[in-house]
């Protein structure tokens, strides 16, 4: 761009020159002598832009040396940043191995888990099935002394506080209640014990869900006597059975044990 420009302007000097020269009034003695030699400044003129043409070619040729030199480091940089760039695409392309690797292994774990847990719940179930079908119980009414409890102008809840055995926790001795815990056929047996009384019997009854089912009841007017009776039910988990001290009856209990409450599970169902 600078070189044509450069020979553009010398052109036009030296035409410039040129016109001043052949417009110059030589004197008629010296024509001939002027027509035989090329005028002094138009000489120099063409000289000079010959010396600027030769500098601004030794510039330009240092300029473009330069321009090769950082093409080259350009060219040099691109390489190593194409080099890193392949060498991205490669990382990525691992991790993108290793995460679907690590997907896959942690499908394989959430199953494992899931078949762990799955194992554990029927562990447990096993557990809990073996240790509800051990299930029996049996108390006495009174937890120490002796005494007699009632007459009562209402039937009344009897609560046989002197456990014995309460295998499977099934009997609260806190309540008199025994619930079901699992479905299953349950047997249960209840002895009523009792001084006799003119106005007073001794009787109870079995109550399931607040429903009377069987009852003991023996009513004499003296002397002691008993009286017993036992009944096989069906229950669901969550059933309760009880004894309710019939109204206006009494029971009698001391060390000996008299009046007993028992049950026990035959088999599930």
């Amino acid at each position: 761009m600078i070189f044509p420009l450069l020979l553009l302007v010398c052109s036009l000097s030296t035409a410039q020159l040129q016109t001043e020269s052949d417009n110059e009034i030589i004197p008629h003695g010296k024509q001939t002598e002027s027509q035989g030699r090329e005028p002094a400044n138009a000489s120099d003129h063409q000289r000079t832009c010959t010396q600027d043409i030769h500098a601004v070619l030794r510039e330009m040729s240092a300029l473009l040396a330069e321009q090769r030199v950082e093409i080259r480091h350009l060219q040099r940089e691109n390489e190593a940043q194409a080099a890193q760039l392949r060498e991205l695409e490669l990382q990525k392309t691992h991790l993108d191995e290793l995460k679907q690797q690590v997907q896959a292994q942690s499908g394989d774990l959430t199953t494992i888990k899931a078949r762990t847990n799955l194992t554990e719940n029927q562990v447990e179930a096993l557990k809990r099935e073996r240790e509800v079908k051990q299930v029996a119980f049996s108390a006495s009414l009174l937890a120490s002394g002796s005494g007699t409890v009632g007459p009562f102008n209402t039937h009344t809840a009897l609560v046989f506080r002197h456990v014995v055995a309460n295998i499977g926790n099934a009997y609260n001795p806190n309540t008199g209640f025994f619930i079901a815990p699992v479905r299953g056929a349950y047997h249960f047996e209840f002895y009523i014990g009792a001084h006799g009384h003119p106005s007073h019997p001794s009787g109870a009854v079995l109550v399931k869900n607040g429903q009377h089912i069987f009852i003991a009841y023996e009513h004499q007017t003296s002397h002691y006597g008993s009286s017993a009776n036992g009944v096989t039910l069906l229950l669901e988990v969550g059933d309760v059975v009880f004894l309710r001290l019939w109204v206006n009856s009494r029971m009698f209990d001391n060390e000996n044990h008299h009046s007993t409450f028992s049950g026990h599970l035959l088999f599930t169902m």
